[in-house]
């Protein structure tokens, strides 16, 4: 512990759960007032566990200063301005803005993109990652009030950090021009796609899948490893697919209320730190977003290390700080007014 206030930010993307892969698919639609519902139970939880600096992005919807703006708390209450445009750089921003201000722990809104973003920017970031998005393998679905009551342990140093968050891994992939990407949960190639598309990957299109998780219980490319076998996040491991005409068709949530058979030729388990050709031509696409169109010509090169952000779990954080004691007083004055 530290003479340090503990500072939490807050992050939410404003687009998260509403792109237009609800078109094709059947993912439910996070409204403005929910992420700020949400993000008044998190703030509320992380003052209750000694969070007394919360530092949460501007951006045009107001999430996170309406949230703030009726809550009473014992904190200083930050809206930070990073000049939002709504699109992946106001998140970028507002990651470099934190990592600068050393804030201790940011709380997520959005899905796996939202966090990949912040993970480019600043790998050694903890967060608390709460899902709102379309893939959702990274972050959870979590209860925001408790979910804040972990981070703000965290930022005050109250439980073992290398317990209750450890870091998590990230796919790195080097590319011909000696340019670098990362992922968090999958690394795919496509063919016949393009770059910018949001719509739900077309199973016969699948050539090849790294995923860093692989669980059944997921929804996105990375469920299709997860039916075959399982990489759990604590794991040093990894998982290769191959697609393709021939397969084993697998039957796979592919997005939220969208199965769809895709034929998988091989799963190969891989150790951290080997590297992986990803082969062209072909679509690369990033925790559900394409990203690059690569030629035969452009070898990719990808592995998987355990050098992403930390992320909190909030069970092992709360189990941790209650019994340590961490929510018993001899007072009966009330750090927050969640009522107002």
């Amino acid at each position: 512990m530290t003479d340090r206030v503990a500072t939490i930010g807050i992050i939410a993307n404003p687009v998260s759960g509403r792109d237009i892969r609800r078109v094709a698919a059947r993912g439910g639609i996070s409204s403005t007032e929910d992420k700020r519902n949400r993000i008044a139970r998190a703030v509320i939880g992380a003052v209750a566990a000694g969070a007394r600096h919360i530092v949460a992005m501007k951006e045009p919807f107001g999430i996170a200063s309406g949230a703030l703006a009726d809550l009473r708390l014992e904190a200083e209450l930050e809206i930070l301005d990073v000049n939002a445009r709504v699109d992946p750089s106001d998140t970028e921003r507002a990651a470099l803005e934190m990592k600068k201000r050393q804030v201790d722990v940011v709380i997520t809104l959005g899905g796996d993109g939202t966090n990949r973003t912040i993970a480019k920017v600043w790998p050694e970031a903890t967060l608390v990652p709460m899902s709102t998005g379309t893939n959702n393998v990274f972050p959870s679905l979590v209860e925001p009030t408790v979910a804040g009551a972990a981070a703000g342990l965290v930022a005050n140093g109250f439980v073992d950090i290398d317990l209750v968050a450890p870091r998590s891994k990230m796919i790195h992939l080097g590319l011909a021009d000696g340019s670098e990407d990362v992922a968090l949960v999958d690394a795919v190639t496509l063919v016949n796609d393009f770059v910018g598309n949001r719509m739900p990957v077309d199973p016969r299109n699948l050539r090849q899948l790294l995923v860093s998780v692989a669980r059944p219980d997921t929804i996105g490319v990375s469920s299709i490893a997860g039916l075959h076998t399982t990489c759990d996040v604590s794991e040093d491991a990894a998982v290769l697919v191959r697609c393709g005409d021939g397969g084993r068709w697998t039957n796979s949530p592919i997005a939220p209320g969208l199965y769809r058979n895709v034929p998988v030729l091989e799963v190969t388990r891989v150790g951290l730190g080997e590297e992986i050709d990803l082969v062209g031509p072909t679509t690369l696409a990033f925790d559900g977003d394409r990203e690059h169109q690569i030629s035969a010509e452009e070898p990719v090169v990808a592995v998987v290390r355990r050098d992403g952000p930390r992320v909190v779990n909030v069970r092992v954080a709360l189990s941790e700080g209650a019994s340590q004691g961490i929510f018993f007083s001899d007072s009966i004055a009330d750090p927050v007014l969640g009522d107002s």
